[in-house]
């Protein structure tokens, strides 16, 4: 499948939302962002007041929330809504709420949720987000043991969207791309200087491998 690097939007305020949008708008074929209640992870981001209006563009949602049905009925249109397994109590609620709102399902995991958790939903999803930080806040460190979750995937779904998210670099990201994911998200490793430049070389070096990393 083919790799899309994917910026990840993390932040507190609307104006700083609008800014980076606007930076990677025309740079890339998905952009997510990151919204958190402050309960289902220690920090909170921007909330869905801020979510109204957005410039146009291909957005996926990703909710470390609580309460997901409650976040998802008030964002309608044509979205992808990345929903982390450890909220859901029914899964056949999350399908309804998302088909009502005109959107997309995916399913995403915490580095300490076994695989086997959402194995039972794969085959009703059109992708799966493979945390490979603690969720909560950007710049932390790749969790590399999580790339044996990303191959069984790919290994039970080979045509399914596999995003990683957490501690992505030019180090980090041929790792997760050849485990088996095709979609690489990135905050710091993105809108730390260049933009441009920098979405770029994640995907050239998650092709081809970063000749200065240390074996």
């Amino acid at each position: 499948m083919e790799l899309e690097i994917v910026p990840a939007i993390l932040v507190k305020e609307r104006s700083e939302l609008l800014t980076r949008i606007s930076l990677v708008k025309d740079l890339v074929n998905i952009i997510q962002i990151d919204i958190m209640d402050g309960k289902f992870v220690p920090n909170q981001t921007i909330g869905i007041s801020d979510l109204k209006n957005l410039p146009k563009a291909n957005y996926e949602f990703h909710w470390m929330v609580c309460d997901p049905i409650n976040w998802i009925n008030k964002m309608p249109g044509d979205h992808m809504h990345l929903v982390h397994i450890e909220t859901i109590s029914s899964f056949d609620d999350i399908q309804e709420t998302v088909r009502k709102v005109g959107g997309s399902v995916g399913l995403a995991l915490n580095p300490e949720t076994p695989l086997d958790k959402i194995i039972p939903y794969i085959d009703d999803v059109d992708e799966v987000l493979v945390m490979t930080v603690h969720p909560g806040f950007s710049g932390q460190t790749y969790i590399s043991e999580m790339q044996s979750k990303i191959k069984k995937l790919r290994e039970l779904r080979p045509e399914l969207n596999i995003e990683v998210d957490g501690g992505i670099d030019t180090k980090t990201a041929s790792h997760a791309y050849h485990s088996g994911a095709n979609l690489l998200a990135a905050a710091s490793a993105i809108f730390s200087g260049n933009v441009e430049e920098n979405i770029k070389n994640l995907k050239k070096y998650a092709l081809e491998g970063n000749p200065n990393e240390k074996n």
